[in-house]
């Protein structure tokens, strides 16, 4: 009987491994295969990021440029598919990449050890090097990194110069941003002494901007930590080995240097020849309609979740009853404890795992939800205000429970409540800029585009918040209106 047990327990297990073995390898070989039957080859970037990636405007319209792109160009000939591009913060891109939303992440990304316990990555493409970009009134002061102990530089988060300057610079405090605009606002603000980041980009605010100045860093630094490479989904071989193959015919013809970076520096020089708010003015038009779609869509599914679960929360009786109110009330505890930015995560790439959804779509889910949660505590209050005797009235005159609590509790609790929903409705625009993160292009990611492409940090930002204030103000005074209506009923 041991025998037998022994002799099925090992043809079990040779089994699993060669169906192991044999998934890895099928998954391995087929990653160029599905990327040529798809018909495209989807590129994920962080676009703040001259001359690697950024985004310039040519003829009124805003398109993805710089030498990253045109390396992707490249590997999209010649495997004879479409590229897409699809725009995330920096700090998101792996988990793209890991989560399926991307099929390779081009942004001037270290092939760092640890990353590659992760990913895989392509051969080299660019050998670059750090510099620490500082205000041009303080370059007296810095020559390197050793002039920064104990001051604060700024590094975007997730990129190898965030890591290195914690570690090769003494007592030093390192302030992290998501966006290299940012940065170079904070550093002209003195939030920061200096920035460090590539030594190309930062030669390209220099060039841009006459009242910065790019020292050099001095970095003890390996190979890995100064280059640039390709980053697939681990085990993509057959994907990798077809990038390697166009890297190679970039080297060998020289296209960074002969053809890349300076068509890069043309599209930065174009976009600094006009840096008036009033020639983006589509740029904020395209954030303000992103905005309002979030918004109505988020206020609208809010709302019917948020009547579901508060009338899930008064559920009574048996065993079924009382665990269908449990779990609405532990959606609604769980969902007012957490995050909102962790709750547009989680749904663009936890949920990506099983499907692939939009990242403008994932935003209105995830906001949605968070939103009902909310709505959900304030019509539960206000059902809670209207008086016992409105129920027991329209239940004497026969109305049924359902239609008692649909035409006299309810419209009473939302009169009680309207305030506090209005609240809610003006909270959501002003939260929808959370969901840029994932690359939904509402008025904070436009403004982070148009402070990339002009090199201006405040005006942008004094932009948006006008705009901000007018959509604001525009819905607070609609919502008056309605309010003084319903005082009159």
């Amino acid at each position: 009987m041991k025998k037998r047990i022994g002799w099925l327990l090992g043809l079990v297990t040779i089994l699993i491994a060669g169906l192991t073995f044999q998934v890895q390898s099928v998954y391995a070989d087929d990653s160029l295969a599905q990327v040529k039957q798809k018909g495209e080859i989807v590129m994920g970037t962080s676009p703040d990021y001259p001359p690697y990636e950024f985004e310039a405007t040519e003829n009124g319209k805003t398109k993805i440029v710089g030498m990253d792109v045109e390396i992707a160009k490249q590997i999209a000939k010649d495997l004879g598919v479409k590229l897409v591009i699809k725009k995330m913060s920096f700090d998101s891109l792996l988990t793209g990449l890991q989560t399926g939303k991307v099929d390779m992440v081009i942004s001037g990304m270290n092939p760092t050890p640890a990353r590659r316990k992760n990913v895989s990555f392509s051969d080299v493409y660019y050998q670059g090097g750090y510099s620490i970009l500082v205000n041009k009134t303080d370059s007296w002061r810095y020559k390197d990194k050793n002039s920064f102990e104990g001051k604060t530089v700024g590094a975007q988060t997730g990129t190898t110069q965030y890591v290195e300057s914690q570690k090769q610079i003494k007592d030093v405090k390192v302030k992290g941003m998501t966006s290299a605009a940012d940065l170079v606002l904070a550093l002209q603000s003195h939030k920061v002494n200096g920035v460090a980041m590539e030594k190309p980009t930062a030669e390209a605010y220099v060039a841009n901007n006459k009242s910065l100045v790019a020292v050099p860093s001095h970095f003890d630094l390996s190979s890995s930590a100064t280059s640039s490479a390709i980053a697939f989904p681990k085990g993509d071989n057959t994907l990798v080995a077809a990038a390697n193959k166009s890297i190679a015919k970039i080297k060998k013809a020289n296209l960074i240097k002969k053809e890349y970076l300076p068509a890069a520096g043309k599209y930065m020089k174009t976009n600094t020849v006009n840096t008036s708010m009033w020639h983006y003015w589509k740029a904020f038009a395209i954030g303000v309609e992103y905005t309002l779609i979030i918004t109505v869509c988020s206020v609208f599914f809010g709302f019917i979740i948020g009547v579901i679960l508060a009338l899930l929360r008064r559920l009574r009786g048996n065993w079924f009853k009382d665990l269908i109110r449990w779990l609405a009330t532990a959606y609604v505890e769980f969902i007012r404890g957490t995050p909102m930015m962790v709750q547009v995560m989680f749904v663009y790439f936890g949920l990506g795992v099983l499907v692939n959804i939009p990242a403008l779509l994932s935003g209105i889910i995830a906001i949605s939800l968070n939103s009902g949660a909310y709505v959900a505590e304030y019509i539960r209050g206000g059902i809670n205000s209207v008086d016992p005797g409105q129920t027991e009235a329209a239940r004497s005159l026969g109305l049924s429970s359902a239609k008692t609590m649909r035409y006299v509790v309810l419209p009473q609790a939302v009169k009680n409540i309207w305030p506090s929903l209005g609240n809610e409705f003006i909270t959501l625009i002003k939260d929808s800029s959370i969901v840029s993160i994932i690359g939904v292009t509402e008025l904070i990611y436009q403004s982070n585009i148009v402070r990339s492409d002009t090199y201006r940090g405040v005006a942008p930002i004094f932009v948006i918040m006008v705009i901000y204030f007018i959509l604001t103000f525009t819905a607070s005074r609609i919502l008056n209106h309605f309010e003084k209506g319903m005082q009159h009923d």
